[in-house]
């Protein structure tokens, strides 16, 4: 359980880290530990915001439910489960406020057979004494909120009418009610078909998260133990699936954006989108860790996506659609005062060669597991194979999605490499049509140029680009990838150079050097998570286990009190950078897990088939 912490605001903004995330599938939202609910999108992750006070605490919109005279707080969830509770306390006494997406008694997460609830329940109770609740409820500024008999309901362009419902009279859409010990309050959203179901809910709060708990820890129960940190095992696993899609298996990045990764800096993106990378990087973890239903869901919708796009993309609207043009939404002054506040993402539209290679593992990874390749994927997949022969050397926009000119990077060409090995693999393992002696001749021959030609004397690593420059910790994925052996000697040298020259302390790492970025934006910015999971993936592949063991627990130490991992952290004070909570950290965290429990069982490291993406 977290500890009673004061509520401190800077600029009027809650820590990231002072965030919780509940959802059901379809949507989310992030609750503070000031009771307020700051950001939902309704009714899907990429939808217009309903609430965004996130991105301007005053313009953007909030549910606030609190105690007047609040002075301390924590969250913790029900164990187990995406239900939330944010404890909170003053002088006249203390308040549960219980939040939870609501789930169908019959639901079954690991099947998404989830039945449409779309109803967010908000129940509060007196612990003791007598308490002031304050509430507020206020759309994103620009929306409608209008009275609708005994309920509220908020309209905007966009999105369905949200129904809100009190379980007792209130003066209207914001003031105070005041609670003795024991009583309580609960209040309901509903939009969709949810709007249109009784008030059961509203009446017997108990009844819906009784059943929602329940069938959470169903699902939960699935997933490994016998891995480093079960406790964060499972609350990853749990945020991964509040990140799941329900309706066809897309892992969205986050489910904010616009989180600065840098304070009043320009470096804020929208992340509730689906990254080809990302899913072929989950999948290997998720497998692992007892969830192969939604391993095999990503995968689907992944080898779906890209088949359908007709050209790949490197990431995709919920529905495999490329997403909306960026655009910047001066109306928000973004968190802190750090704008742009961006919706779209314009990385859509570049040409990134590493993606032929996350296809085609996506699909070997599909194959291996007895999924079916239809003739007209596999002509689609035989089609970026060869392409991939010649696009290594081209220019493009690299792992972290650069928004300058192209050039050839290290990891895109490594990359291709995975393309031309996974459809050798297949041809030859399903025995489909194709060039499979070339496409592995091709593959042998790019794993010996990446080593030679990304290899710098003076550096004494493996850089960023083709012909040697530039420290990049993306290197670290190429064992991941089988396209470098960890202990080879030019990847251990690379390890230690990265280590050392990148190194942020406190087991942090850089992505690249702060005053050397490729993107064309000369800004300083956090350390970046995910790198660090892949330097203990190194580690253990080397035979360093109690090395990598001690990373990651120093790794583990930076999570939130509930567990919840951002995407960078400030080196210089431990806070939480980025879109927020980001799955592929948390994807991060399982994988290393994973590898560390086979480890320490005797069983030799296995780095295979894990990637990433993202500016």
């Amino acid at each position: 359980m977290g500890e009673w912490r004061p509520l401190t605001r800077v600029q009027g903004y809650l820590p990231i880290a002072d965030h919780g995330l509940v959802g059901d599938g379809r949507t989310c939202a992030l609750v503070g530990r000031d009771g307020a609910v700051s950001f939902m999108c309704v009714p899907r992750f990429d939808s217009v915001p309903l609430f965004a006070s996130l991105l301007d605490h005053r313009r953007g919109g909030e549910l606030l439910i609190a105690p007047a005279r609040v002075t301390e707080s924590r969250q913790r969830y029900v164990p187990g489960t995406g239900v939330l509770v944010t404890d909170m306390r003053g002088p006249d006494g203390e308040v549960e406020i219980t939040d939870a997406f609501l789930l169908a008694p019959d639901a079954r997460l690991e099947e998404d057979a989830r039945a449409d609830q779309e109803e967010l329940l908000r129940h509060v109770r007196v612990v003791h004494g007598s308490v002031e609740l304050r509430f507020r409820l206020s759309p994103r500024w620009g929306d409608e909120v209008c009275p609708d008999g005994s309920s509220w309901v908020l309209r905007g362009p966009g999105r369905p009418p949200v129904y809100v419902r009190f379980s007792r009279p209130v003066p209207g859409a914001e003031g105070t009610i005041t609670l003795g010990p024991g009583e309580d309050l609960t209040v309901s959203l509903t939009w969709g078909d949810g709007a249109r179901r009784g008030t059961e809910c509203l009446d017997r709060p108990a009844t819906g998260l009784d059943a929602t708990t329940r069938v959470w820890r169903r699902w939960a129960a699935h997933v490994v133990r016998d891995v480093p940190r079960p406790d964060l095992v499972l609350r990853s696993a749990i945020t991964l699936k509040l990140l799941d899609h329900v309706e066809n298996g897309a892992l969205i990045a986050a489910p904010t954006s616009s989180l600065p990764e840098r304070m009043h800096g320009t470096r804020n993106w929208d992340y509730r989108y689906a990254w080809i990378r990302d899913t072929a990087y989950a999948v290997f973890a998720l497998r692992r860790i007892g969830l192969p239903m939604e391993a095999e869901g990503f995968l689907s919708w992944a080898l779906r996506a890209s088949h359908d796009s007709g050209r790949p993309l490197v990431l995709y609207d919920l529905d495999g659609h490329a997403p909306p043009h960026e655009i910047e939404d001066a109306a928000l002054e973004g968190y802190r005062g750090s704008a742009p506040v961006r919706w779209g993402n314009a990385a859509a539209r570049q040409v990134q060669h590493d993606v032929y290679g996350e296809i085609l593992d996506c699909a070997f990874q599909w194959a291996a597991t007895g999924g079916v390749l239809d003739p007209g994927l596999w002509r689609q997949l035989r089609r970026l194979a060869d392409e991939a022969r010649t696009a290594w050397n081209r220019p493009d926009h690299g792992i972290w999605e650069v928004r300058t000119q192209g050039r050839p990077f290290t990891y895109s060409a490594a990359m291709c490499q995975v393309a031309l090995d996974r459809a050798a693999r297949l041809s030859r393992m399903l025995h489909l049509p194709g060039d499979t002696e070339g496409w592995n001749r091709d593959a042998q021959r790019l794993a010996a140029r990446v080593l030679d030609e990304a290899w710098d004397e003076e550096e004494g690593a493996l850089t960023e680009h083709l012909g040697g420059g530039g420290l990049d910790a993306s290197l670290l994925a190429l064992p991941l990838r089988r396209v470098v052996p960890a202990d080879h000697p030019r990847m251990v040298a690379t390890t230690r150079a990265v280590a050392d020259r990148l190194g942020a302390g406190g087991g942090l790492l850089h992505r690249y050097l702060p005053r050397a970025s490729p993107d064309g934006i000369d800004e300083p910015e956090g350390a970046f998570l995910l790198c660090s999971f892949w330097m203990a993936d190194n580690l253990a592949g080397q035979g360093r286990i109690d090395e990598a063991t001690e990373l990651f627990d120093r790794l583990c130490s930076y999570a939130s009190p509930l567990g919840l991992l951002p995407e960078q952290i400030d080196p210089s004070d431990g806070s939480f950078l980025g879109n927020f909570p980001q799955a592929i950290s948390h994807v991060g965290l399982l994988a290393t897990a994973v590898v560390l429990g086979r480890a320490q069982r005797g069983v030799r490291p296995d780095l295979s088939t894990r990637t990433w993406s993202r500016q």
